[in-house]
């Protein structure tokens, strides 16, 4: 377990140096919710069944949005890895093979956890309120989203090994999820058939979830399936990734 931590430390450390080097990517991942906010926030006022303040409502979709994208598209980098030769010569270091999951994928979290924050400090003067112990509940909701799809997207990239192929099988992965996860409107405005479609969304539970905690609801039953929901999906893809970079750097 020592060596675990210590090996998931130093791969975790070397992700975030190369972040550091290259800290436009925190703006860019930031800058398509923030668009959303200011550009698409002002137009919910005026829709029924969204509430008094509608970024209580808003943000939370869009925090679950920023989420699945930061975790499901980093597969890219590993793919880059894999063609310069890095994974290659992991082969011959004592390092973990499951460490070199649990690294990355930590780093992916803690860059998630800072754009979400920063995503909801800058909401704050547009009308937005929430309160510490429902945000920090969110917050451990986006990390298992995190957690769970970068470690999806890493087994994914091991398995095609080509941008090319990955690009429209994440795109095609991605839209219908966060569609049906109600992150921009309400499911129940739409068609019954599209509602029952969403349930087997786990995300759209995250979503539901989420802005009960913002609407200062943390007992509401859809925190804790969240919770139970996302916690599976987090081990199925842990699970799934672990087994790909033990193949990998055999």
């Amino acid at each position: 377990m020592y060596k675990l931590g210590r090996d998931s430390w130093l791969v975790f450390a070397r992700q975030m140096g190369l972040l550091l080097r290259s800290p436009a990517w925190v703006f860019v991942g930031i800058m398509q919710p923030l668009f959303f906010l200011l550009l698409f926030g002002p137009l919910l006022k005026s829709i029924p069944g969204i509430g008094g303040n509608p970024y209580r409502f808003f943000i939370p979709g869009l925090l679950i949005q920023l989420s699945i994208f930061s975790g499901l598209f980093v597969g890219f980098s590993l793919i880059a890895e894999l063609r310069l030769g890095i994974i290659e010569r992991m082969r011959v270091t004592p390092v973990s093979r499951l460490a070199l999951l649990i690294g990355r994928a930590a780093s992916t979290v803690l860059l998630l956890l800072v754009q979400g924050i920063l995503l909801v400090v800058v909401a704050l003067p547009f009308g937005l309120t929430v309160q510490i112990g429902p945000l920090l509940l969110t917050l451990a909701l986006l990390a298992l989203i995190a957690l769970g799809f970068s470690s999806v997207s890493y087994a994914i990239a091991l398995w095609l090994k080509s941008e090319d192929a990955l690009a429209p099988l994440l795109n095609l992965l991605s839209l219908p999820l966060l569609l049906l996860a109600g992150v921009f409107l309400p499911m129940d405005r739409g068609p019954r058939w599209l509602l029952r479609l969403s349930q087997f969304n786990p995300f759209k539970w995250a979503t539901d979830a989420s802005r009960a905690l913002f609407a200062g609801h943390p007992g509401d039953p859809s925190v804790w399936k969240a919770l139970i929901i996302l916690g599976a999906v987090a081990v199925i893809g842990v699970t799934w990734a672990a087994r790909s970079f033990a193949r990998a750097v055999r």
